[in-house]
């Protein structure tokens, strides 16, 4: 392994993304963060954007954002990409070969670029790529991570349903004709641009679906368990938003196939992730929280018993910006670079 520390630039480093890549590389020690850019904000102070990252920079990081086509990308060994769907794709096709590419938004997400046109609405500008990008969904993507030029990182209601999902349809204990999710999502979810839906007045005090039946995280999240079940699969899926900052609680309902209860299905989860730094399988009766994984990369499983016979319930929750975007990008990035998967990751939860 090369020990000289990957030159990395964040570009959309004013977004909450952004904002927590900077939080978590700011002491990773296999990292020099060469360039923070923000478009919008170009010019202005990290502090000033960010005023929880003024301090103690100590010349750890840019204390300035510049504009993207201000950066020397031969100068860059990985580039985090936290832009809005549609510009990353524009972004790589000019980048030079020997810069990796992390990228948080959904532009390579699908294998059928057709697919991301249905549900984004734009065609896909850069089709050559996308045979080039691996899904990152780090516990189940090491193996293919390692040579990957593109990196496309699973988006925060994905990773939280795939995590506990994809071992049971492996393992044929859960029928794929038959699961139903509820998610439930923190607001900065939705960005940090300015919108209506996301002001205080509207989101205190209250709970409402969106997105409902029309939601773009179903066709990922049927992808990745549709590639686990062997077979084309549909799911209900609605989420959520909740009046709180972060955090994604996944309440999955499931059917179980003949002979299988329960605690099979956790110790099932339980051996899947036995080594893994980031996933635990709680003990039976526990029911995870949100605030149990706050500002971590943590993710945290149980299952249920459902008093319906045949079925289950299975809880899962993670930070939705942590696991579910800016922590799982540098699990990958530490992938790629031959480094510890825990490195710069270590943060323990927040609480209260």
């Amino acid at each position: 392994m090369d020990t000289k520390p990957l030159r990395v630039a964040i570009v959309g480093a004013s977004g909450y993304t952004g904002a927590e890549l900077v939080r978590l590389l700011a002491d990773h020690p296999g990292v020099t963060l060469v360039a923070l850019t923000g478009d919008r904000k170009a010019g202005q102070a990290l502090g000033e954007v960010f005023p929880h990252l003024a301090q103690g920079a100590g010349g750890r990081f840019p204390d300035r954002l510049v504009s993207t086509d201000q950066v020397a990308w031969n100068d860059v060994d990985v580039a985090f990409l936290g832009l809005p769907h549609g510009a990353a794709q524009e972004l790589c096709l000019g980048l030079p070969p020997s810069v990796r590419v992390i990228d948080l938004s959904p532009d390579f997400r699908f294998a059928d670029p057709a697919v991301y046109t249905q549900w984004y609405g734009l065609p896909h500008k850069a089709p050559e790529l996308q045979a080039q990008a691996v899904y990152g969904l780090t516990e189940f993507a090491r193996d293919r991570l390692k040579d990957a030029r593109i990196i496309a990182c699973p988006g925060c209601y994905p990773t939280s349903i795939q995590l506990p999902l994809v071992p049971l349809l492996e393992t044929r204990l859960i029928d794929p004709d038959d699961i139903v999710i509820d998610a439930k999502s923190g607001v900065s979810g939705a960005g940090r641009a300015a919108k209506e839906g996301s002001l205080f007045a509207e989101v205190a005090e209250g709970v409402h679906a969106y997105g409902v039946a029309q939601h773009r995280h179903a066709p990922e999240i049927e992808q990745g368990l549709s590639h686990a079940a062997g077979q084309a699969l549909r799911v209900n899926f609605t989420p959520h938003l909740m009046p709180m900052n972060r955090g994604i609680l996944s309440s999955i309902y499931v059917r179980m196939t003949r002979g299988t209860d329960a605690d099979r299905l956790r110790a099932t989860l339980a051996e899947r992730y036995a080594s893994e730094p980031f996933v635990r399988v709680l003990d039976a009766g526990a029911v995870p929280a949100t605030r149990h994984v706050r500002g971590s990369n943590h993710c945290l499983i149980s299952v249920f018993a459902d008093r319906i016979t045949g079925r289950a319930i299975v809880f899962s929750v993670i930070d939705n910006l942590v696991k579910g975007a800016s922590g799982q990008a540098i699990q990958n990035m530490n992938v790629i670079a031959g480094l510890a998967e825990t490195t710069g990751l270590s943060q323990r939860p927040l609480f209260p």
